[in-house]
């Protein structure tokens, strides 16, 4: 995946476009991730012993990672992500518009 948790993020497609925000969880196995304030979908909650009223809360659901593209502060826009093994054999992420690393 060319995401990873924490990482700031554009949604590029789907009712979202364009908000920014924050990876929350990765699911590398359906290929979907969690970004904060994004997709935000209504669930009816039942009293339980962690949460002691119910009701009606609101969360984030999950949309698949080919919707998203990293926010560089370097480039301050969206990239695509690259990547490239240096010298000591660490593998790194690359933004493939200007070459530098991301993180």
């Amino acid at each position: 995946m060319h995401v990873k948790k924490g990482d700031t993020v554009v949604v590029i497609a789907g009712k979202d476009k364009g908000k920014k925000g924050k990876i929350l969880k990765v699911m590398p196995k359906k290929d979907r991730v969690l970004v904060e304030g994004i997709n935000m979908v209504t669930k009816h909650q039942k009293p339980n012993a962690q949460m002691q009223q119910g009701g009606i809360i609101h969360q984030e659901g999950p949309i698949h990672v080919s919707n998203v593209m990293i926010w560089s502060k370097a480039d301050n826009k969206a990239v695509r992500v690259g990547y490239k093994t240096l010298e000591n054999g660490e593998k790194i992420r690359i933004s493939k518009k200007s070459g530098e690393a991301i993180d």
